[in-house]
């Protein structure tokens, strides 16, 4: 039997034995993913410590990823950094600012979401963190090449002897010839290839050119500007008017920024629909802002995104995803409609974009400016409160008048059989077109019908994935689903009774609407303005410049038409139903009803030629529709107010949603079931709930939910994150917790 040698006594070791290893150096890294905590990676040695807001790679796994340099908390857990996977080098864009990383954390925080997954709207475009390719482009050569010189070949030479280098495309087409004719040359040596490092592109040169201001106007104007030059932080809501010249009041606000050297970031609700807003702003400003949404093609957000982080981007307008680009001398916030629950992000990590918008502009000490005609209860409570300042344009600017409303009581003129045009709105439509002036019809209803159903067997066409009924598109021939897209053909004939010929569409969308009026009015030149006819930003601007420009007589269309359009011979407004959106139990359906009608009722006499809505309606006396035949909004925010105080409820209270979904229904029941038996009990909380969602199956998933109510000055994020702690889930259940929810299905 060997032994081993006896283990050396410390005072017999070499000296270089008994002294540890430096501890490497640590730091702290968010990924980009739904992960709650933080990562620690070893610095190597000899390599300078990364300052926090660092973007650089990182090992997880087998992958690499980008990851951000972040502060770790007191109290976080700590890897022994010799068992720590070495920090990669850093990408060659400027590191994260800290009122980024501080709203980063801010919002996950809010929204009980993980911090990587707000990291991750932050690092939108991952390609854009590294450096761009060299750019190949080809020249003429000094010397000369072989072989004889076709015509076109010497086209080619020509286009170049007065451009020193294009690309080979550029080139081939600036010849009007095939890139083989360029490959030749380069083959037998007349050009040749060369890689130049792409330049970074100036900033654009803005000119401010000034408006014709009205007293009420350069009051707001001087107002907003006094506050971007002390840059503090501050939020004013500027209520105004629909035609009240609320985006020039604010361009004079960026003017004021722009003078400081400082960025200006503007959130539209719906950038893609915005191309008036556009062409408004290069006319006073002499050149285009930097657009972000999600339409743009691959390149081009990988291109926007770097010059924003290298700060060649002064005005930046975007969608709500642009919160979290990477602006680092921002001087200026501006939301514009700021009512719209478009700014609410439904999918992924659920927050309201206006509102975050207030919490960036004070981590980066800046004022912010919320812009609407209907501004929301709640920046309504904040200006009663004290929080907000509130600057206001009561009237429309120049000769400009606001329009006279009237209802059409359908109780006592309703359409005739089969139709939904009532007679006195035909009358005012043919009344209008006789005059040369422009006509919109307004329904909030895309498709052709709502429902269709057998007349045989009276079976009705249901979503597969969803509790909702299929939607006509007749236009396409489709059944469609709008909650989860999905779509199938009209069939021949019904699939339960099997007779032909027997469906039949029940209720108007758009689409019918639009085919009622072109039998009306077949010399009226129609067109129809809805999401899913407009697919894409051009088709709505070609669009929007046929109104303009008097080739379209009647616009028939959904709420696309409400959002800052400015057609200056539009005069009739015709609501085909305005009470679509007063049934149901949403919290805000009389607030959304009466902006949006208010809203697409501002279409209307927004020049010299006076304006005229008119809506067809039912129920006349409720408060919603009176406060519009009246003109008399604040007596509707009031009344609204006043019943939203009474239950405590948004604003003067908060809400929470817990909303849990399941591939079967007795699973989802079962989940539901087990958190109800966790719920917390706390003074000044009410848990409603569990009950099945009102629209029970979504995209194959069967849906219950929580409602949490708690006073305004009380935050639930404590109580739901401990309570949902304390019970396991099975695996196929899906959690998602909505904070100040807009969305009530």
């Amino acid at each position: 039997m060997t032994r081993r040698p006896a283990r050396p006594e410390a005072q017999d070791r070499p000296a270089s034995l008994l002294i540890d290893p430096p501890e490497p150096r640590r730091v702290s890294v968010l990924l980009p993913l739904p992960l709650g905590e933080l990562y620690d990676y070893a610095v190597p040695e000899g390599e300078g410590m990364p300052a926090p807001g660092t973007i650089c790679t990182v090992p997880l796994g087998s992958r690499f990823l980008p990851g951000v340099v972040w502060d770790r908390p007191d109290g976080g857990e700590v890897i022994a950094a010799r068992r720590l996977k070495p920090i990669g080098p850093a990408y060659p864009v400027p590191p994260m600012t800290e009122p980024l990383r501080k709203l980063i954390d801010w919002v996950a925080a809010y929204t009980l979401s993980p911090p990587g997954a707000v990291l991750r709207m932050g690092l939108s475009v991952p390609d854009a963190l590294d450096a761009p390719e060299p750019t190949k482009l080809v020249r003429l050569t000094r010397i000369g090449g072989d072989g004889a010189l076709t015509a076109a070949r010497k086209q080619v030479l020509t286009v170049l002897e007065e451009e020193a280098a294009m690309t080979p495309a550029d080139l081939a087409r600036a010849g009007g010839v095939s890139p083989a004719v360029i490959t030749g040359l380069l083959r037998t040596g007349w050009l040749e290839s060369v890689s130049v490092a792409p330049e970074l592109t100036p900033p654009p040169p803005y000119r401010w050119r000034g408006a014709d201001f009205s007293d009420d106007q350069q009051a707001a104007a001087d107002s907003l500007c006094t506050q971007v030059r002390t840059s503090g932080f501050a939020v004013t809501l500027l209520d105004g008017v629909t035609g009240s010249g609320k985006t020039e009041v604010y361009f004079a606000a960026i003017a004021a920024a722009l003078a400081d050297g400082k960025q200006v970031l503007v959130l539209l609700p719906e950038i893609a629909l915005s191309t008036q807003w556009l062409e408004r702003f290069r006319s006073r400003f002499g050149a285009d802002p930097l657009v972000w949404h999600s339409h743009l093609t691959p390149a081009s957000r990988r291109k926007s995104w770097r010059r924003i982080a290298l700060g060649q981007a002064p005005v930046v307008v975007g969608a709500r995803s642009a919160l979290f680009l990477p602006l680092d001398h921002l001087g200026l916030i501006v939301v514009d409609e700021e009512h719209e629950a478009s700014f609410k992000q439904e999918e992924g990590v659920l927050y309201n974009a206006r509102d975050m918008a207030v919490v960036r502009a004070r981590l980066e000490g800046v004022p912010i400016l919320l812009a609407s005609a209907t501004p929301s209860l709640e920046s309504l409570a904040n200006v009663e409160a004290g929080r907000f300042h509130c600057t206001r344009l009561p009237e429309r600017h120049g000769v400009a008048e606001m329009p006279e409303i009237a209802a059409i009581d359908l109780r006592r003129s309703p359409p005739p059989r089969g139709a939904f045009l009532s007679i006195p709105l035909r009358d005012a439509i043919a009344e209008t077109l006789g005059r040369g002036e422009q006509a919109m019809l307004f329904l909030n209803r895309r498709g052709y019908a709502p429902l269709t159903l057998c007349r045989t067997c009276g079976y009705r066409f249901e979503c597969p994935n969803c509790s909702a009924w299929l939607v006509e598109h007749r236009g396409r021939g489709r059944l469609l689903c709008h909650h989860c897209g999905h779509t199938q053909p009209v069939p021949p004939a019904c699939p339960s009774c099997g007779t032909e010929d027997a469906l039949v569409a029940c209720g108007p969308g758009v689409e019918r609407v639009a085919e009622e009026a072109a039998a009306l009015f077949p010399d009226a030149r129609l067109a129809v303005m809805a999401s899913d006819v407009l697919g894409s930003a051009k088709a709505m601007h070609d669009l929007i410049t046929e109104v303009q420009e008097r080739r379209i007589d009647l616009l028939v269309g959904t709420q696309m038409m409400a959002k800052g359009h400015h057609f200056p011979h539009l005069t009739l407004v015709g609501i085909v139903d305005a009470d679509l959106g007063l049934a149901g139990g949403d919290l805000r359906a009389g607030e959304r009803t009466f902006q949006v009608l208010h809203q697409v009722a501002g279409r209307a006499g927004r020049a010299e030629h006076p304006g005229r809505v008119l809506m067809q309606t039912l129920q006349p006396e409720h408060p919603v529709i009176a406060a519009l035949l009246a003109g008399d909004r604040d007596r509707f925010i009031a009344a609204e107010m006043d019943d939203r105080r009474t239950h405590t409820m948004p604003p003067y209270g908060r809400l929470a949603a817990i909303i849990l979904s399941a591939p079967s229904p007795e699973m989802a029941e079962q989940a539901a079931r087990r958190l109800s038996r966790a719920a917390p009990h706390a003074p000044d909380v009410t848990i409603l709930g569990p009950a099945p969602a009102p629209l029970f199956m979504l995209r194959g998933l069967y849906r219950w939910r929580f409602l949490i109510k708690t006073p305004r000055e009380k935050l639930a994020q404590g109580l739901i994150r401990d309570w949902i702690s304390r019970v396991e889930l099975p695996k196929p259940v899906k959690l998602v917790v909505d904070i100040d929810p807009y969305n009530f299905l």
